[in-house]
Order: structure tokens, then C-alpha cells, then sequence
């Protein structure tokens, strides 16, 4: 790391904190420190090179202080920060949902294309697994005709969705269920889908010694994990497969393909979709 400067400037903590990031191997260090100076600053990062010299304040070094340790122990810079780009939106996150991530925009992403020449009209969609509620705020932004609706059994991630639909000003109703008891759900009786997304825990807890510090130490496990990923599939497939909705899951790519041959069970149409690495990622089943 270099020498501590006397007189700190937008250019001298942009250039220690990216020496000490990486003497730290967190993650994109220069990005990290140009996050966390424009939400201190209340700028946005291109707004930075152009007050290189600019002094810091002491109540701004106070503000930001905290945020480097919190990013030196490897916290997600969305939490830090407490909101998260997705589509088209800007979502609040906290720890207690999941960080967007890009493979889900690739999600939303496909079903506004399907579902194009269905755009102003009332289609009715679920999202079972909200949390933050990123998918049905996406898309409810897109399509302001649809009645889009988002499920989670965490009450903390159904109050931080409704919070985000009030943020991005659309009418998305959420409620508390449980994904693997969906025909018991109050909420849910009497109610037809035309589309069915989910984004819901698909990973082993055996896989934990393959993942990052970032997602492993601060995302939340509920959201993760689950002894048995293909009971969950098996529950929304059957499920929307009764109301014959068009049916689009985020998926494990090492289990993606048992997933496609339980939706093929119930569906005419099944489709495995790669996401942008190359990775079977997403099972799209239709009944034409």
C-alpha cells in the first residue's frame, strides 16, 4: 500500500483503497473504492474524475471509513451500498434477500421477448422465490398492463419487495407463501397464472466449499441452499403445469437437465436455455 496522505482527496483515497483492496485480493479493487466514494459523495463514479483534487471532509471520511472495512472483509459492495442495478430498475437489497444477478436479468429478459406481442394485455405472472422482488418489478416496468405477483416465505424479503415496487412505482402484489406447499396457500386459491417464473434455492449445501466469501459469508442461506433442489422444482412444475402457464426456472447447470426431464413429465414443450457463460442455466416449458 502507499503512504497515508496528509490531506485526503478523491484521488488519494481512490488510489490507496484500490492498493489496499488488493492487497487484500478483494475482488475488483478500483471498482470497489469508486463504488463506495459515490454513494458517500452522493455522485455518481464518472463524477469522480472530474474532483480528483477535491478535499474530503471529516464527515465524509467518517462515512467512509466504515464502508472500506466492511469491503476489506469481503462484504458485497450491494450491501454496502444497499441497492442494486437489475434490468431496468434500481432495487434495495439487504441481507436478508439475495444480490440480482445477471443470469436472472437474462431470465427477465426472456420472457419479455416470448410474451412481446402480449405486452398490453392483462397477462397475469407469479414469481415464486421473490425476495427483493427484482423479476416482477422488471417486468411490470416493461409491461404496465400486466398483473404481476411475487411470492416468498421470508416475511423480511415480502416487506423489502413491497418496498421496491413503491420505489419503482408499479402496482406488483406480494405475499407471504411456502414454495413447496403452494396448493395449501390462501393467497394462491382461485388464482390462475398465465406465466410462472422462479429463481428458487438451487444449491447443495455439499457445494459450499466451491463458492466465493462474498456470497458464502453474507447472502442469505434460505435463499441458497436446500437438501433437495429437484423437490422444489418438482412442486412449481406441478403446480403450473394444473393452470397449463407458461413456466421459466433459473436453474443449478450441473442439475439444469434433471430439471428439463421432470418439466417434460408435465409439459409438451421443454427447452434448455444456456445463460451468456455457456452454462445450462435456464428450463422454459410450454404447452402450446
Amino acid at each position: 500500500m502507499g503512504k497515508i496522505p496528509t490531506v485526503w482527496t478523491v484521488l488519494s483515497l481512490l488510489e490507496w483503497a484500490t492498493s489496499y483492496f488488493a492487497s487484500k485480493n478483494i475482488p475488483d479493487p478500483r471498482l470497489s473504492i469508486e463504488w463506495i466514494l459515490a454513494e458517500a459523495l452522493h455522485c455518481k463514479r464518472l463524477d469522480l474524475y472530474l474532483q480528483f483534487d477535491r478535499p474530503l471532509s471529516g464527515d465524509e471520511l467518517n462515512a467512509i471509513r466504515p464502508m472500506v472495512k466492511r469491503r476489506a472483509e469481503f462484504e458485497p459492495l450491494q450491501y454496502i451500498t444497499g441497492s442494486a442495478q437489475f434490468f431496468n430498475t434500481e432495487i434495495n437489497v439487504t441481507r436478508d434477500v439475495l444480490i440480482p444477478r445477471i443470469e436472472t436479468e437474462q431470465l427477465v429478459d426472456l420472457i419479455l421477448s416470448d410474451f412481446a406481442d402480449k405486452k398490453n394485455q392483462p397477462v397475469r405472472l407469479l414469481d415464486i422465490g421473490t425476495g427483493s422482488g427484482c423479476i416482477p418489478i422488471a417486468i411490470n416496468k416493461e409491461f404496465p398492463e400486466w398483473h404481476c405477483f411475487g411470492l416468498d416465505v421470508s416475511q423480511p424479503a415480502i416487506d423489502l419487495a413491497k418496498h421496491n415496487a413503491e420505489l419503482n412505482r408499479v402496482g406488483v402484489t406480494f405475499f407471504s407463501a411456502d414454495l413447496l406447499y403452494l396448493d395449501q396457500s390462501t393467497e394462491l386459491k382461485e388464482m390462475d397464472f398465465d406465466v410462472i417464473v422462479s429463481n428458487p434455492p438451487y444449491i447443495k449445501p455439499e457445494e459450499k466449499v466451491e463458492m466465493n466469501a462474498q456470497v458464502l459469508n453474507y447472502e442469505p442461506e434460505l435463499a441458497l441452499f436446500h437438501n433437495n433442489p429437484l423437490q422444489i422444482y418438482e412442486c412449481i412444475i406441478e403446480y403450473a403445469s394444473k393452470m397449463n402457464a407458461s413456466l421459466y426456472l433459473e436453474c443449478n447447470d450441473k442439475t439444469a437437465a434433471d430439471v428439463k426431464k421432470v418439466a417434460a413429465a408435465f409439459y409438451n414443450q421443454t427447452t434448455l436455455i444456456k445463460d451468456l457463460d455457456g452454462n445450462s442455466r435456464f428450463v422454459v416449458a410450454k404447452t402450446p
